[in-house]
């Protein structure tokens, strides 16, 4: 530091004029750097819940609810101690970010807490087995001829109790699955200790396999009663589609969305696919009629489908969209693209069992592709090859790899890295805004190119209103089954695939209605910031990348400097 002052004071004035306009240069640029306590108190934050979640490791131990809540409590006591008017605007969004999740996780807590308060009354067995995984975590040395015992009786308790409940079981749908969470915590917790001593301890070794192996059958049992009892409970109406998932009620829809900084409501996001909807359906007219079918556009789609490639050279083609989807975007010098990125993304085929849930391909650094296997059936094969033809994947590729979820996963990992906001509306916004993007560059040529781009438009447009619809109560899964094939173009199997994804394969409620709505927000921001002058495409969409996942209306602060005010409150109304 001491060679930098003497350095300086060799220098003349011109060039001392020169350093601090250059240094102004790099102060503006760096308005997005982090430079406050915020950062370091994250990262202590998730290695300490990490340590916590690794040693507490059962689900739904009440012990390990509490620990969480004791950690949580004393960081949002920690960031309440904050400079906060002295943080710059990155710093200060980290903040808001921060306390909201500490929050949120708070919140959810309490609310597993109550779960357990109203099903615990099933598992009277419960503190028994949480206490041996305890005295395992230390080594403790068992008495396993008493254990045997307990655990047998435990099995004969199970065995009494199933019994009880096929007369009298939960009331609601939600009680089921608490019950499912705490039995398959318990599973885990007897297979630890059982994995642990068995087989190095001799008397273990004697006594316990038998017991184990009863007890263990029993719990996988009651998952599945429970998971039996749930339909039979839910209010959810028999459909015939057995699709039973857990519809969240408008309201937890509401907290959900100003969770995720959208200022809009149900209703309102509503009206915004529909509009949405109404210019795909003009376009796909346009299309239509180009391609000699007139006003028949689901004749047109059907000659798209039928466009597919022949069994064998799905992988070809693939490659063929992602290399002229990467040409287009350094033609028009978009955003840089890392020669890593693009060196080592990598192909894997997608199981039948697999594109049951994921009738599509997916992506990252690996691009996982959806095609027929010689397993399927006939009429599975064709619906495959038709729902993932080029015209339709001409769409997506960029999405799942350059500059979508590709990219997105390498820099995440490069850059602010210590940012853990978690949202499907950066995640899939982003991936989305490349399809939106291109389209407006004249990315697809043919009429054919465009109906296989419209359709993911449409898709991501009935996303929103069959997923609203079916959290409020107002349409089933077949309904929103026979939407997508009568209103999207979707092959039946696909739109089974599509939906089952939705409600039962772990997605938040709000996962499937952030394509669109984050595909829309990073627009509204480009036409602000591209459009209106400010920065070119290669710095707006390098700027975004490199400030890591976070919601939109959040990367707006930092990108237009508008630091959020410590009780900030959404209020973006990005679309016009």
């Amino acid at each position: 530091m001491r060679a930098y002052w003497v350095y300086l004071a060799f220098l003349t004035a011109s060039e001392l004029m020169m350093i601090n306009r250059s240094s102004a240069q790099v102060a503006d640029m760096n308005v997005y750097e982090q430079t406050s306590e915020v950062n370091n108190l994250m990262v202590q934050y998730q290695a300490d819940r990490g340590s916590l979640e690794r040693f507490y490791h059962i689900e739904f131990l009440p012990e390990r609810r509490q620990r969480l809540q004791q950690m949580t409590e004393g960081y949002v006591q920690r960031v309440a101690r904050l400079p906060f008017d002295q943080l710059n605007t990155g710093a200060k969004v980290d903040y808001v970010l921060f306390k909201r999740d500490l929050e949120e996780t708070l919140f959810q807590l309490k609310e597993e807490a109550a779960q357990y308060e109203a099903v615990k009354q099933w598992f009277p067995y419960a503190t028994q087995l949480y206490s041996a995984v305890a005295l395992r975590s230390r080594g403790a040395l068992p008495d396993a001829a008493k254990m045997a015992g307990e655990w047998n009786n435990i099995a004969k308790d199970i065995v009494l109790q199933q019994k009880a409940l096929a007369q009298k079981g939960p009331a609601s749908a939600q009680q089921c699955i608490a019950a499912i969470h705490i039995i398959t915590g318990l599973s885990q917790a007897v297979k630890s200790v059982y994995e642990f001593y068995n087989g190095y301890d001799p008397l273990f070794t004697w006594w316990m396999p038998q017991p184990y192996e009863k007890l263990q059958a029993l719990l996988q049992e009651e998952i599945a009663f429970f998971k039996e009892y749930k339909s039979k409970v839910s209010t959810q109406e028999k459909d015939g589609s057995g699709i039973v998932g857990n519809p969240i009620g408008r309201e937890a829809l509401v907290r959900k969305l100003k969770l995720e900084m959208i200022p809009y409501t149900p209703e309102e996001l509503l009206s915004i696919a529909d509009k949405e909807f109404a210019w795909c359906d003009k376009e796909m007219l346009k299309a239509s009629n180009e391609m000699g079918f007139g006003n028949d556009w689901h004749a047109a789609m059907e000659k798209v489908k039928n466009s597919y490639v022949t069994p064998g050279n799905q992988p070809t083609a693939m490659l063929q969209l992602y290399n002229e989807s990467v040409d287009f975007i350094k033609q028009h010098d978009l955003i840089t693209l890392p020669p890593l990125a693009e060196e080592t993304w990598r192909m894997s085929m997608m199981s039948p069992e697999r594109q049951l849930v994921n009738p599509f391909f997916l992506g990252g650094e690996e691009f996982i592709i959806s095609y027929p296997t010689n397993t399927m059936s006939h009429d599975d094969k064709l619906m495959s090859m038709r729902g993932n033809n080029p015209h339709f994947s001409r769409a997506t590729v960029h999405h799942e790899l350059l500059a979508g979820h590709a990219l997105q996963e390498f820099m995440q990992s490069r850059y602010k890295s210590y940012r853990h906001f978690e949202t499907p509306f950066w995640i899939e916004g982003w991936a989305l805004y490349w399809e939106r993007l291109l389209w407006d560059l004249k990315f697809p040529q043919s009429p054919e190119d465009r109906i296989g781009m419209l359709f993911w438009r449409m898709h991501r447009c009935a996303r929103i209103i069959f997923s609203i619809n079916y959290h409020t109560g107002k349409w089933t899964p077949q309904q929103c089954i026979n939407f997508l094939v009568e209103r999207v173009g979707h092959e039946k199997a696909n739109a089974e695939g599509e939906v089952r994804r939705s409600f039962v394969g772990g997605y938040d409620p709000l996962y499937q209605i952030a394509y669109m709505m984050g595909g829309l927000q990073f627009e509204a921001l480009r036409k602000e910031l591209v459009d209106g002058g400010k920065m070119t495409y290669k710095q707006f969409h390098d700027a975004i990348i490199k400030e890591n996942m976070m919601p939109v209306e959040m990367v707006r602060a930092i990108l237009t400097n508008q630091p959020p005010k410590k009780d900030f409150v959404t209020s973006w109304r990005f679309y016009k």
